[in-house]
């Protein structure tokens, strides 16, 4: 694993939400994109691109019966990386990645991406730490952000030392 390994070290706590309330996907993209564009991460015309994306390619995932979304967009929308996560409070719809099944998504990892490989590499991340169940329960039990970032931080950790071994 390269230098940009660790996908999490740059996790802030202010944009972490523990409850979010929407009630659409739109509602979500708005919630979490209006953050990063606060915060200055992404431009003004980042969420339009998310909706836009999210139609084209929707990033819903049903991870043993617990719905995730990843969205993002082209780097072009974004000034610098950084991942924002909201719990939701109530499940809302996304459609499953590559088919378009409904998806009822609790927990939404969105990403600010510069470098379109990174984007790869950080799905792939995202991954491994969603498909440990008892990882998602820990974060829509939490309504601590920091509490968040360290159960993230804890798991990569331990994936990080099992990537070493294999190595």
């Amino acid at each position: 694993m390269g230098a940009d390994e660790m996908v999490w070290e740059e996790l802030e706590e202010n944009l972490i939400f523990p409850s979010v309330k929407a009630k659409t996907s739109d509602e979500v993209l708005e919630i979490l994109g209006g953050a990063l564009i606060k915060k200055g991460y992404v431009k003004n015309s980042y969420i339009q691109a998310l909706k836009e994306r999210e139609v084209e390619f929707p990033t819903g995932l049903d991870i043993n019966g617990i719905g995730i979304a990843i969205p993002h967009t082209s780097a072009e929308h974004v000034n610098n990386t950084a991942t924002c996560i909201g719990i939701l409070k109530n499940p809302v719809l996304f459609y499953e990645m590559g088919t378009d099944n409904p998806v009822q998504v609790r927990i939404v990892f969105m990403l600010a991406v510069t470098d379109p490989h990174a984007h790869i590499d950080q799905l792939k991340q995202i991954i491994l730490i969603i498909q440990d169940r008892n990882i998602l329960h820990s974060l829509l039990g939490s309504n601590n952000p920091k509490e968040i970032i360290q159960t993230i931080k804890r798991k990569e950790q331990v994936l990080v030392v099992t990537q070493e071994r294999e190595d």
